[in-house]
């Protein structure tokens, strides 16, 4: 039997409820900045989520719902946008109002117990992640993971295998000993596309998504306290998500 090697994270919506109250309100925010009449609310943000990158986002918004919406420099708008939406995101971060998901610490804190190697494979700019590790991890927390790989440092985003696939070859793993939490389809796809055996914790946003290819599907990791919901797959009598539970997730 294979011996679980590496855990590898995605972010947003798998470690912390970033999403809905984060980002959304972020984006909101810089829309107001600029002037514009623009607003992303719970629902329309979920159908956007299918677009991964929050440049990609805000150009998939404008084409599809603000069709008549002119400005000289498209490109410099949406970056413009972009560096707002993350200021608005680091204050949000810094005020703690986004609650790290159940059972990260727990987990993350068993594999530097026993050795399982960590890593970080997400969308996101590294620049809004490690502000967002320190608060909810605490200040030393990104020296925890061996890579932190983020959106801006491949080719192509997730549902593409790119992100994996560098962690993979930087850490030189094997992908049968690594396992993957993610909380999106698309997240699910690239892990999959990377040959890496993966967790799905669904969200309010992911929770009635088909997820093929997935080796579990549960609400969250789970506590002791605090029992997962199982939404497929088999959990081998576990009520929480443990190393052992990974490890039995491996392939054969």
């Amino acid at each position: 039997m294979k011996t679980l090697e590496a855990l590898i994270f995605d972010v947003d919506g798998t470690l912390a409820e970033t999403e809905r109250d984060g980002h959304r309100v972020a984006f909101n925010q810089a829309f107001q900045e600029f002037g514009l009449r623009w607003h992303w609310p719970v629902g329309l943000y979920g159908q956007l989520l299918r677009v991964a990158g929050g440049k990609e986002r805000i150009r998939h918004y404008i084409h599809r719902y603000q069709p008549k919406f002119e400005t000289e420099d498209i490109d410099a708008l949406v970056v413009a946008l972009h560096q707002a939406k993350a200021r608005h995101f680091q204050a949000l971060v810094e005020s703690n109002v986004i609650p790290l998901r159940p059972g990260v610490r727990r987990l993350i804190e068993a594999a530097q117990r026993q050795g399982v190697r960590l890593a970080i494979a997400t969308t996101s700019a590294k620049a809004s992640v490690i502000p967002l590790l320190e608060r909810l991890l605490g200040p030393d927390s990104p020296s925890w993971f061996e890579v932190i790989a983020a959106g801006d440092m491949v080719p192509a985003k997730k549902p593409a295998p790119d992100i994996y696939n560098l962690v993979v070859n930087t850490m030189h793993l094997n992908p049968a000993t690594c396992l993957v939490i993610e909380d999106s389809p698309q997240g699910l796809e690239a892990a999959v596309a990377a040959g890496l055996p993966t967790v799905v914790t669904v969200n309010d946003y992911t929770r009635n998504y088909a997820l093929p290819g997935a080796r579990l599907v549960i609400s969250h990791l789970g506590e002791p306290s605090l029992p997962f919901e199982v939404l497929w797959g088999e959990a081998n009598n576990a009520y929480y998500f443990s190393l052992d539970l990974a490890q039995a997730l491996l392939p054969a």
